[in-house]
C-alpha cells in the first residue's frame, strides 16, 4: 500500500528519540513527541480535557485520560473497538457524566454544563450512526441543528453550498437516503449550530472507501470558516491524512500522543495493539517504515 495520501513519501521518516515501550496508563504510557503548542502555534488550548475518568456501572471506560486541542487543529483520537473513543467525544459533549476529572472550553469548566449548554457554547458533535430523525425531510433535521445554533458563518443556504445534491432534495425524508448522504446531513445539523470545536465520531463507519474520500474532501472547507475539529476514527490510515495532532486510545489509557509526521507505522500499531516495540525493531532516521493500514508491518507479516 501507498503512504497515506497528504503525508507525503517521508511520513514514517521521523522517529522519537523515546519510542514507545508499550502500553501503560495515561501516565505511563503516552509518549509526547512534540507538544501540540509547537505544532499549532498558540499557548493555550480551545478544549482542554483533564484527567477524565468515566465508568459505566462497574466498567471503567476511560482512566485519568488528558488532552489539549488548539485552534484550528484536526486532533485525531485512534484505537480500536472498545478503546473508549466515542466515550471520550460522548463525556466532552455532555452526553456522560465524568466520575474525576474536567472539561474546559476557552480555560471554563464545563464539566457539568448540560448538553444543550455545551452546545451553545460551541461543542457539537456528530455522533456515530449519524443519529438523524428519519421521518423528517433533510432541511428539518439541519433546522433541529439550529436550535442552539451560535451567531457564525454557517446557515443552511451554507450547508446547501458545502453539498451540492442537498438543495434539490431536501424536502425527501433522510430514511430514504443512502449511508453517505445521511451522514452528509448529520455533519450539515452540526455545522449550521456554528461550532466551535466540532466533535466528529466514526465518520467513516458503514460507508464505502470512495464515500469516505468525498466527505473528508470536503474538510478542508469547513476549517477555514475557523472551526477546531476533533475527530474519532477506526481507519488508521484516514486518521493520519487529517490530523495535525494523535492520541491513541486502548482499553481507556492513552498508549500514544503524537504529531503524525514525528512517528513510525510500527510506534502507531504498538500503541494501537498494545504491543511492546521491540529493540532495533524500530527504522533509523531518515528511513521508511512500512505502511501500517490496511495490512500489517513487516513483525506480523513474518509471524
Amino acid at each position: 500500500m501507498s503512504e497515506p495520501e497528504g503525508r507525503g513519501a517521508d511520513w514514517t521518516a521521523f522517529v522519537p528519540a523515546d519510542p514507545p515501550q508499550g502500553r501503560g496508563t495515561s501516565d505511563e504510557g503516552r509518549r509526547r513527541v512534540k507538544s501540540a503548542p509547537e505544532a499549532s502555534g498558540t499557548t493555550e488550548p480551545l478544549l482542554e480535557v483533564r484527567e477524565l475518568t468515566v465508568h459505566h456501572g462497574q466498567l471503567r471506560a476511560l482512566d485519568r485520560i488528558s488532552l489539549r486541542v488548539f485552534p484550528g487543529e484536526v486532533y485525531a483520537i485512534i484505537g480500536a473497538n472498545g478503546a473508549g473513543k466515542s466515550t471520550l467525544l460522548r463525556t466532552i459533549a455532555g452526553l456522560h457524566r465524568p466520575t474525576g476529572g474536567s472539561v474546559l472550553l476557552d480555560g471554563q469548566d464545563v464539566t457539568r454544563v448540560r448538553p444543550e449548554r455545551r452546545a451553545a457554547r460551541g461543542i457539537v458533535m456528530v455522533p456515530e450512526g449519524r443519529r438523524l430523525f428519519g421521518s423528517l425531510s433533510v432541511e428539518e433535521n439541519l433546522q433541529v441543528g439550529a436550535t442552539y445554533a451560535r451567531k457564525g458563518p454557517w446557515t443552511i443556504e451554507r450547508v446547501y453550498e458545502l453539498f451540492g445534491w442537498m438543495r434539490d432534495r431536501r424536502t425527501q425524508r433522510t430514511e430514504q437516503l443512502s449511508g453517505g448522504e445521511q451522514q452528509s446531513v448529520a455533519i450539515g445539523r452540526a455545522l449550521v449550530a456554528n461550532p466551535r470545536v466540532l466533535l466528529l465520531d466514526e465518520l467513516s463507519l458503514g460507508l464505502a472507501p470512495i464515500v469516505v474520500q468525498r466527505i473528508y474532501g470536503m474538510l478542508p472547507q469547513i476549517l477555514a470558516t475557523g472551526l477546531t475539529v476533533l475527530l474519532v476514527e477506526q481507519d488508521v490510515s484516514q486518521a493520519l491524512r487529517v490530523a495535525s495532532h494523535l492520541q491513541c486510545l486502548l482499553e481507556g489509557h492513552t498508549t500514544l500522543e503524537a504529531v503524525p509526521s514525528a512517528v513510525t507505522a510500527d510506534q502507531v500499531e504498538a500503541a494501537y495493539f498494545g504491543l511492546n516495540l521491540q529493540a532495533g525493531s524500530a527504522p533509523a532516521a531518515g528511513e521508511r517504515s512500512e505502511p501500517l493500514w490496511p495490512g500489517s508491518t513487516r513483525s506480523s507479516r513474518a509471524s
